[in-house]
């Protein structure tokens, strides 16, 4: 292994960069894989950095051009035939037909049973409480009797010669059970002692013989070939996964400059053309066909239409007069209207803001 570690007392001097990377955990082992991998991974990722880019911006443009625009309409026609019919079901149909069931429910249902609960069974459940609180109050009375006598049999026929017989009887019996049984226990203590040590005395051999036979040779094995190889492995598989991660940054610039340089090649060999193309010629020719034939053809479309308004405002007033020289012939002219007395004075009586007297206190 290479030691290329500073001393311990040294530090970096003025104008170098940052200190030197610490390289002893790395060793010969990953210095000579770092580079064939590295080349390999970029070599083998490039291809797969170029596709996933042409696929992002194939999927952007897709998004951008044909799926927004379509979740759009797919929106649009889905409120138009699904959420605009259902809310005015809601507010013109379902709302009023529930308002008219609730206001009949209430008609039908509530408002009998409010009067049934407040005429009918209001007083028939007070009657009924009065009744059963005075039948209650007998029935205690019988109640206690029969508890006192009961409590006073059970005493006597039970209680008492149940006391006799656990003091006289069970008591002896069970303190002579109790001491045969301490007398079991006591035997079977020394019964499992002996077994204890019986087995104690097997499981040692049987561990020693195990740890011989199993334990030291798998640890053996374990620390002399599985350490190093998992180690050797694992320095393999770091230097993979950052050869990956470098070769993936590298293959990201990479495809954008092709992708820059393929975008310049369409600008200057599609897009300046066709941009020069609509510049210089079809806006010319656009702005021409414009003012010599649209612009015509509009004012032509603008005059004909006056003229069909001012040619059926004419064929309108001439039915209308048409019409009433009809009425006159066959009603004749109308009646004219009687003039009202308002009772107000005229102009030339009214108060003025330059005369002091009024329509009633004037000579």
């Amino acid at each position: 292994m290479v030691d290329v570690e500073k001393a311990p007392g040294a530090e970096p001097q003025a104008g170098q960069g940052e200190p030197v990377r610490r390289s002893d955990a790395e060793g010969c082992l990953a210095v000579a894989v770092r580079i064939p991998v590295r080349i390999v991974v970029l070599v083998l990722v490039l291809p797969v950095r170029m596709v996933w880019d042409a696929l992002v911006v194939a999927g952007r443009f897709l998004r951008d051009t044909v799926l927004r625009p379509a979740g759009r309409a797919l929106a649009w026609l889905g409120r138009a035939l699904f959420v605009w019919p259902l809310v005015g079901l809601w507010r013109y149909v379902v709302v009023p037909l529930a308002k008219g069931v609730g206001w009949l429910g209430h008609v039908l249902l509530v408002v009998p049973a409010v009067w049934l609960y407040r005429w009918v069974l209001t007083p028939v459940g007070h009657g009924l409480g009065w009744f059963f609180t005075r039948v209650g109050a007998v029935l205690a009375a019988i109640g206690r009797g029969l508890y006192a006598g009961l409590a006073w049999l059970g005493r006597y026929l039970l209680v008492v010669p149940a006391v006799w017989l656990y003091r006289w009887v069970l008591t002896p019996v069970g303190h002579a059970l109790a001491w045969c049984g301490r007398g079991l226990v006591w035997c079977g203590r020394q019964v499992a002692r002996g077994v204890g040590l019986v087995v104690t005395g097997v499981g040692f051999v049987l561990y020693w013989t195990v740890r011989v036979l199993l334990v030291l040779p798998a640890l053996a094995v374990w620390r002399w070939v599985f350490t190093p190889i998992g180690r050797v492995l694992a320095v393999v598989g770091r230097e993979v996964a950052d050869a990956l991660g470098h070769a993936w940054r590298i293959a990201g610039h990479l495809s954008r400059a092709i992708g820059r340089f393929l975008g310049t090649v369409l600008r200057w060999t599609v897009a300046e053309p066709a941009r020069w193309v609509y510049r210089s010629v079809l806006t010319p020719a656009g702005h021409a066909v414009r003012d010599a034939v649209l612009r015509p053809l509009a004012a032509a479309g603008r005059a004909a239409g006056r003229a069909t308004r001012q040619a059926l405002a004419s064929a309108r007033l001439s039915v209308r007069q048409a019409r009433a020289d009809v009425r006159r012939m066959l009603f004749g002219d109308p009646a004219g209207r009687r003039p009202v007395d308002r009772r107000e004075p005229s102009a030339a009586e009214a108060r003025t803001l330059g005369r002091s007297t009024t329509a009633l206190t004037k000579d």
